[in-house]
């Protein structure tokens, strides 16, 4: 029960942002009100008053609810999966798969090349090498779920839009690899050897393995659908299926020599849903039923989200110095390789200039690397912890906006009409005269 009154409450905080935010005009998306609101409920702000219920009083108090957190991610990149439909990927797979390596690829030499400088302008104490080429790696990630809550929320649709979410789905793939191959040179700069097991083969067995798994679900979800006849027992077995994945994709098998078998829960649950849509005749009814009792779940992501935003590395100078030379050279190698690559593959004017803005938010994925991170000792793992929060926080208060604003300005969002639709829903008008 101690864990349930906070996290009713945090859900509570989220919905009452979002109306602040409309009464205010502020026009900010949804996912933003709901990580304000929970940074407000976590363990800095209203947690810290030790008034039971009201907030999450410990980072250890998140923690036992982390499994909310865990299932939501793994809905959300199920939902990227089924945009992954035969007829569009033969639209855009080409041209999403270019641009989605060469961003991700442009970011990390970017950010390793102005770190491994500031490592010789700062000093090897204030900035060790090993931490400039860990996050020069981290940077390849992109957070999919706050894409994918501003896309739903605005009903955005066209060319930019069809290629940010293959993108994004793909740069997991894409920073799982340039993670694992510059985490390994660090490590060797830090002492060790050079693992070709772990640089190369554990990477590619993660990914290999991930795509089977769920591939294999997928497939089994299409055929045991058939057994029944209701959609709304379809649906319970499909997000039956999720939640198994997602546990599934939590196991670990040793092959020995190092060598070992492990599934990326993101990859695993966008193949699910990529199977899924194109196998299953029922799919496009039942993702269009899931998004209703799917949106209080990602509503409590994005508000535990918030709450895990580490606000005491703020006290850090030298952090926010790093934190902020990361952000914005992160930013311009996603930019630069965006426009650059989208160029080359000869796509319009408005997702060359707006793509790359709209893959500036970074979270969960990066999250995970940075438990990876801490085998580099707790002295520099803490450092790389820290600097990925600082981001962290800064990306997610402030790129879902920039996203919006780059999906209105690509002229994929009709914000007039959304409004307009909302005010007579929602609101009643005054009376004239």
């Amino acid at each position: 029960m101690t864990s349930l009154l906070p996290t009713a409450f945090a859900l509570f905080a989220g919905l009452i942002m979002t109306r602040i935010f409309k009464k205010m005009n502020l026009k900010l998306p949804d996912v933003t009100a709901f990580l304000i609101a929970g940074v407000l409920v976590g363990p800095y702000v209203l947690g810290a008053l030790g008034v039971p219920g009201l907030g999450f009083d410990s980072m250890e108090a998140l923690d036992r609810v982390s499994a909310l957190s865990t299932v939501a991610l793994g809905f959300i990149a199920f939902d990227i999966g089924n945009e992954f439909r035969l007829a569009q990927l033969k639209k855009t797979g080409k041209t999403a798969t270019v641009i989605g390596i060469v961003q991700a690829v442009t970011a990390t030499l970017l950010v390793d090349l102005a770190l491994v400088g500031l490592h010789f302008v700062l000093g090897p104490e204030v900035l060790p090498l090993p931490v400039a080429i860990t996050l020069g790696a981290i940077a390849a990630a992109t957070a999919p779920a706050a894409t994918l809550m501003v896309v739903r929320q605005y009903k955005a649709k066209g060319p930019l839009t069809d290629l940010l979410l293959p993108i994004v789905a793909l740069d997991d793939a894409v920073g799982l690899v340039v993670f694992a191959v510059s985490f390994g040179i660090a490590q060797a700069m830090d002492g060790g050897a050079l693992n070709v097991v772990s640089v190369i083969v554990n990477p590619l067995l993660e990914i290999v393995c991930s795509l089977a798994l769920g591939a294999a679900m997928g497939a089994l979800l299409t055929l045991l659908e058939k057994l029944f006849f209701s959609n709304k027992n379809r649906l319970s077995l499909t997000i039956a299926f999720v939640i198994m994945t997602i546990a599934l994709s939590s196991l670990e098998f040793p092959l020995g020599g190092g060598a070992k078998i492990t599934f990326s829960s993101l990859l695993v649950c966008m193949m699910l849903g990529t199977m899924f849509c194109n196998l299953s005749e029922y799919s496009v009814d039942i993702m269009n039923r899931s998004e209703q009792w799917t949106a209080p779940l990602y509503a409590v992501f994005f508000v535990l989200s918030g709450a895990e935003l580490d606000l005491g590395v703020f006290r850090y100078p030298s952090i926010l110095l790093i934190g902020m030379v990361y952000i914005l050279v992160r930013c311009v190698g996603k930019y630069v390789g965006a426009w650059g690559s989208a160029t080359v593959m000869g796509c319009e004017e408005k997702v060359k200039k707006h793509l790359g803005i709209t893959l500036f938010p970074q979270a969960g994925v990066a999250l995970g690397m940075v438990v990876t991170a801490q085998a580099l000792g707790p002295e520099m793992g803490s450092m790389i912890r820290n600097i990925v929060l600082f981001s962290v926080l800064v990306y997610e208060l402030v790129g879902p906006l920039l996203t919006k604003q780059s999906l209105i300005a690509a002229g994929e969002v009709e914000t007039k009409h959304s409004e307009a639709q909302y005010r007579a829903r929602f609101e009643r008008k005054p009376a004239k005269g």
